[in-house]
C-alpha cells in the first residue's frame, strides 16, 4: 500500500474524481439512505428529588418533527431532520452532501413520570426533557416548545 501525501494543488483533481464517482454511484447511495435505520442520539440523564432532566443531541431537527411519548417509566423519542429534498419549484439538485437523518431513542427511568407536568424544549440541536417524578401510571404525548 502506498501513502500519497496530498497538497493544496492536488485538491481540484481529487474533487473532480469524487464528482465523477458520485454520478455513477449516487442512485445506489440514495437508495441506501432511504433504508437507513434511525440513529440513537447521545443522551444525558440527571436526577433530582423531584424530576429527571434528559438531554439528547439532535442536530438539524425542527421542533415540529420531534415526537416524545411517555408511558409510566418508559420514554420514547423519535425525530427526523429536515428533508433534503425540499426545494423551490423549478429547482433541481446539482450537488448534495446533506441527507435526512432519523433519530430514535427509548429508555426506562427508575420512577414513573408525571406527563401532565413534563416539558420538552429543543434549542440549538439539543432536546431537553424535564420529567417530574410521579407515582401514578398513565400515557401521554408531549408537545415540543
Amino acid at each position: 500500500m502506498f501513502i500519497v501525501p496530498t497538497t493544496h494543488d492536488a485538491r481540484p483533481f481529487s474533487r473532480l474524481f469524487d464528482d465523477t464517482l458520485e454520478r455513477y454511484f449516487a442512485p445506489a447511495v440514495a437508495a441506501l439512505a432511504d433504508t437507513q435505520t434511525a440513529r440513537n442520539p447521545a443522551l444525558d440523564v440527571a436526577e433530582s428529588d423531584r424530576a429527571y432532566t434528559v438531554k439528547l443531541d439532535m442536530p438539524g431537527v425542527a421542533k415540529e418533527d420531534v415526537k416524545v411519548s411517555i408511558e409510566g417509566r418508559q420514554v420514547n423519542v423519535q425525530a427526523q431532520s429536515e428533508k433534503a429534498d425540499e426545494r423551490r419549484e423549478g429547482e433541481r439538485v446539482v450537488y448534495r452532501e446533506r441527507s435526512i437523518t432519523a433519530y430514535a431513542r427509548s429508555f426506562t427511568l427508575a420512577a414513573e413520570v408525571d406527563q401532565t407536568e413534563a416539558q420538552a424544549r429543543l434549542e440549538n440541536g439539543v432536546l431537553t426533557l424535564t420529567l417530574p417524578k410521579r407515582s401514578a401510571r398513565s400515557a401521554a404525548q408531549l408537545t415540543v416548545n
